[in-house]
């Protein structure tokens, strides 16, 4: 096991020494999500002048980055007299960079200053490539097109990656990730992330990989410690999409989007969807309907405890939002997303890699369960969006 942690300011210069000391580290990656993570350590003085508000931890693993952004709560400190430790036991729990993309909201005109807002506004992409769309988003949300009292310090973007197909969207006064995976779900599944390099945080885009051909878990591989498996029936079958009421008139445009399989294979589940867009002249209802659909589509519930091997290991062969294969031990084998990545740690027991595939709502074990923070996928239109006025 090769671990080191470094804490850095929010300009990413390291503050002191590698923690050292700890005593368990918990890190989940997720899919479009930003990560949780978790540390316990001696609260060494050291130590302690490190944790400070607004400062970040980086996790490497192997000599490689496995997780770098903020520390939510530096310091949750703890002591007692039976503890073995004199000086007691901090506990860090820490995110990666998509943490503070999530703490901005989409402003309908970003270039200027919100009391110049006007909430008869939108920022509108009609037809648009969904890499562009997520790009634009976080650039003039957060990034160096933002106004200067938003840019996040040392945000850029990272080398385009040809990411995604068409699609529409429109936005206003919602969490800038929210509309980020609406864009991605309806543009084509594909991943976005932030990764530290250099004396750069890059947010970029990717497209996920079908590596059902060289990644796949098994007993017989010896890579597979333990699997929970279910299959469930969609709660999305018929996204029935209403667009907004146009003032004075009472004609309003609805559109039918449909997964014809899921629905032939189980049954018709109908789902009402507000489009949040008055037509369908740009395809913007359809790309909320088709989010609801891929929201809605779960039948597999597939949650796994993976070992490292050096023929298969995470992050190198394999990682977020790409499609595995596992061989279940009565001979089915399920193909499904990786929505996420645990690594959990101990000096004494080493590494333990835990990977969710299929459902996002499946978990690993309690522990995982603890360190994942739901932040809210709200795919579908937003409460906060109401009507657009027309003059």
């Amino acid at each position: 096991m090769a671990i080191t942690l470094l804490i850095t300011d929010r300009n990413l210069v390291v503050q002191g020494d590698p923690l050292t000391g700890w005593s368990s580290l918990d890190v989940t990656l997720k899919f479009n999500e930003p990560a949780a993570g978790s540390v316990s350590l001696p609260a060494w003085p050291e130590v302690m002048a490190q944790l400070q508000p607004g400062n970040r931890m980086v996790v490497i693993r192997d000599g490689g980055i496995w997780c770098a952004g903020p520390m939510e709560v530096p310091t949750d400190y703890s002591w007692d007299i039976e503890g073995s430790s004199g000086v007691g036991e901090v506990t860090v729990n820490f995110s990666d960079d998509l943490a503070t993309i999530a703490g901005h909201i989409t402003w309908p005109n970003p270039a200027t200053t919100w009391d110049l807002q006007l909430g008869d506004t939108w920022a509108v992409f009609d037809t648009v490539n969904a890499e562009t769309i997520i790009r634009t988003l976080v650039d003039q949300n957060a990034g160096p097109s933002a106004l200067a009292a938003r840019q996040i310090p040392n945000l850029v973007l990272d080398t385009v990656a040809g990411a995604g197909t068409t699609t529409s969207l429109r936005t206003r006064f919602e969490p800038v990730l929210d509309a980020c995976r609406l864009a991605a779900a309806s543009g084509g599944g594909i991943g976005f992330r932030t990764r530290q390099d250099g004396n750069q945080i890059k947010f970029g885009c990717y497209t996920p990989a079908d590596k059902t051909a060289t990644a796949r878990f098994s007993t017989g591989l010896g890579n597979l410690r333990s699997i929970a498996y279910s299959r469930s029936a969609p709660t999305s079958t018929h996204a029935l999409v209403a667009g907004t009421e146009t003032e004075g008139s009472s004609v309003r445009t609805f559109v039918e989007v449909a997964d014809a399989a899921a629905a032939a294979e189980w049954w018709r589940v109908e789902a009402y969807v507000d489009g949040g867009a008055e037509n369908n002249d740009t395809g913007e209802l359809t790309a909320a309907g088709t989010a609801n659909i891929a929201d809605g589509a779960a039948p597999v519930s597939l949650a796994t405890v993976t070992v490292d091997t050096d023929q298969l290991q995470a992050g190198r062969d394999y990682h977020l939002g790409d499609r595995v294969a596992v061989a279940l031990p009565h001979g089915l084998q399920v193909t499904d997303v990786v929505r996420a990545i645990t690594l959990h740690a101990t000096p004494g027991e080493g590494e333990q890699v835990a990977s969710v595939i299929g459902s996002q709502d499946a978990t690993t074990d309690p522990q995982v369960v603890r360190l994942i923070r739901t932040l809210g996928r709200r795919l579908g239109r937003l409460e906060t969006r109401g009507t657009p006025h027309v003059p």
